[in-house]
């Protein structure tokens, strides 16, 4: 996708290793977050089925067609990185994008007026975690902002970065435990991959998705343990 259509994303709007504590499911499940809620507590809305099918994931035939068409590029520098040129989270009817991955990844999730989360079941895809208090998690940039700077972003305008920061409609936002998060940083993956290998098809669907939506480019392991991980998916 051209850098300009992905500015259109801004309306609705990984990740590093500095990525905020207590900060990525398809489309036919997520939440909206002016439904009705099951609490007797006045909530605002419940959340999804909970399940990882991130939006916008390709069959394993197109991520494959997708990985050959990305250039292989050494990385950029990180002169004049700061995640401040990627503003997230941006807010929508009340709701943050922090919020809106919360209500969408979790099971029975409600939440107060305020759109904040205030119970619910979540699962970590990454580890295979489980938690019941919404502070333990952090909203992933699947692409870390880091690696989209080193990889292309270094060249968008802020407001494209933004729309980057805080996309719902590609697989880029997905609610993780804390610590995997860290652990990750924003490394790529032949540096870095989920411990739960299972999920591993799915990151790399993820990964290689996002990548071709914006017009990023790989490194030569990074299209390497892509290709790789492509190969393990049914």
């Amino acid at each position: 996708m051209a850098l300009t259509a992905a500015a259109t994303l801004l309306a609705l709007g990984g990740c590093d290793a500095t990525e905020e504590p207590a900060d990525g499911a398809g489309r036919a499940s997520a939440t909206d977050p002016g439904s009705p809620g099951t609490s007797t507590d006045s909530p605002r809305a419940t959340g999804g089925p909970g399940a990882t099918e991130l939006p916008g994931l390709p069959t394993p035939e197109a991520a494959g067609d997708m990985l050959a068409g990305l250039d292989v590029a050494q990385p950029r520098p990180m002169t004049g990185y700061s995640r401040d040129r990627f503003p997230h989270w941006t807010s929508e009817e009340g709701c943050t994008v922090r919020e809106r991955v919360l209500l969408r990844d979790g099971r029975d999730v409600t939440a107060g007026e305020d759109c904040a989360p205030v119970s619910g079941r979540w699962h970590s895809p990454y580890d295979g975690a489980d938690f019941t208090d919404p502070g333990d998690l952090d909203i992933d940039h699947v692409v870390p902002l880091a690696n989209a700077w080193r990889s292309g972003a270094d060249e968008w305008t802020d407001e494209q970065r933004e729309a980057f920061a805080n996309d719902l409609d590609h697989p880029q936002l997905l609610a993780v435990s804390a610590r995997s998060n860290r652990e990750k940083g924003d490394q790529s993956p032949d540096e870095w991959l989920p411990p739960r290998a299972e999920f591993g098809c799915t990151y790399a669907l993820a990964w290689t998705a996002v990548k071709d939506a914006y017009g990023l480019s790989v490194t030569a392991a990074e299209r390497e343990a892509l290709a790789t991980l492509l190969d393990t998916c049914p």
